[in-house]
């Protein structure tokens, strides 16, 4: 095949050591030679090696992801003036089986990667890398307060207290003030359930109050209700420092953020998961909102074999960004408009409103046109306009929506000759009108 870049160096990537493939000119015409070299992960000794490939002219260097071990060898070698350092997929240059070493896994990538076979993925500049820890790390944040919450729940329901079943949240104002009188030793129903407040405090909510709020709390309870709820303060306090981190780390591109908070669905931490992990300009490392989707894994895959097509799901990469997205198009079909009709549209086609697959469905399909909108609005650089709620109905002409009601009565009458007569207005208006 046509080598397109004349020296390449390949690199396997482990925690303790790395391997190194260089591919270069051999000696005789029309020949290629390979190198292979051991260096330690320790920084300095990567940086040395950085230093040892650009004196050996290599120009191209390619390795494929490897968790965190990959990020210290990655910006080692890009504070070098490589042409292109690319981190790849391991899928897209998977080894045979039987035919796996280190030496040949690097000369693998090295080999496809001088042919152009393989294509780099996305990495974050240094300063954005910094907001997608932050963010990662708010998210794992509030999934722990969220667990916490739960086991608190849990010990509440093992005492008998149904405070879930009667308040909406039990981590709320008045909630919280009634398990702090459960821990203090308060048992009396009636008691704790004044503690209710705002709209807690109807007649009807106090007597279920009253008897959700009688149960055989003990001191073991009291010390696992005290624990859960130091925890979620720790959480919550952790959650609200790391918003601010956030909020000073993602200034530099308040235009972009801006942009992406005119699209309905889209808040401050939509926005900043957004620029964290697909960046301020993703026109620029994606060449259409196609390959951004399938990237994020919003679109369905292809799986055809002797023209059966078998179910294509949605894959498991954008573990951070994808659930945003889904967060974000559960938001969006609250608004009227555009998204809202097209959401209504998709669910009756793909089962009907008693149908939960079908919701899950066309929840995806709104996130993936939510990602499409995003992305053509960083192009752009132009806010978000909704098109209204009557954008598809407006589309379609007289003729298509004549052509389908003609099909749904073949439909239901196989066979049948529809005569369609259309009478002139005069015909229509009732007389001496």
């Amino acid at each position: 095949m046509k080598v397109m870049y004349e020296r390449v160096a390949g690199i396997d990537v482990h925690k303790d050591m790395i391997k190194v493939a260089v591919r270069s000119p051999g000696e005789k015409p029309w020949t290629r030679k390979t190198e292979i070299l051991e260096y330690r992960t320790f920084y300095g000794v990567l940086q040395q090696t950085a230093a040892d490939l650009r004196r050996r002219g290599v120009t191209h260097v390619v390795m494929e992801a490897s968790g965190v071990y990959t990020e210290p060898v990655y910006y080692a070698l890009a504070e070098r003036d490589f042409t292109e350092v690319a981190v790849i997929n391991p899928a897209h240059a998977k080894a045979l089986r039987g035919h796996k070493t280190d030496a040949k896994d690097c000369a693998r990538l090295a080999e496809l990667f001088e042919c152009g076979l393989l294509r780099g993925s996305y990495i974050p500049p240094a300063e954005l890398k910094e907001v997608r820890d932050l963010t990662r790390y708010k998210v794992k944040t509030v999934q722990a307060r969220t667990s916490e919450i739960q086991r608190l729940a849990k010990a509440l329901e093992s005492a008998g207290i149904k405070l879930g079943s009667v308040a909406s949240s039990i981590t709320g104002t008045a909630s919280t003030a009634m398990i702090e009188a459960l821990i203090d030793g308060e048992r009396r129903g009636a008691v704790l359930a004044d503690l209710a407040i705002g709209r807690m405090r109807t007649a009807g909510k106090l007597a279920g109050l009253s008897m959700a709020l009688a149960g055989r709390f003990t001191e073991h309870h009291a010390l696992l209700c005290r624990l859960h709820l130091d925890r979620i303060k720790v959480f919550d306090d952790a959650a609200g420092g790391l918003a601010d981190q956030i909020a000073g780390k993602a200034a530099p591109w308040q235009r972009e953020l801006d942009l992406l908070k005119t699209l309905p669905g889209f808040g401050d931490t939509v926005a900043q998961a957004w620029l964290a992990e697909i960046g301020p300009a993703p026109h620029l490392h994606f060449s259409s909102h196609e390959k951004l989707a399938s990237w994020v894994t919003l679109c369905p895959g292809n799986n055809i074999s002797a023209k059966k097509r078998k179910h294509g799901r949605t894959g498991d990469a954008g573990t951070y960004i994808k659930p945003m997205l889904i967060q974000a198009a559960w938001s969006a079909i609250r608004v009227r408009g555009r998204l809202q009709a097209r959401y209504n549209r998709l669910v009756r086609r793909f089962g009907g409103d008693k149908n939960p697959a079908a919701k899950k469905k066309a929840i995806t399909a709104i996130a993936h046109t939510l990602l499409k909108i995003a992305y053509q609005v960083l192009m752009s650089g132009t806010p978000y306009q909704d098109p209204g709620a009557d954008f598809y109905t407006r589309r379609e002409s007289p003729e298509q929506k004549q052509a389908y009601l003609e099909r749904q009565l073949q439909k239901l009458h196989p066979g049948c000759t529809v005569t369609i007569t259309v009478s002139p207005p005069e015909a229509a208006l009732p007389p001496g009108a």
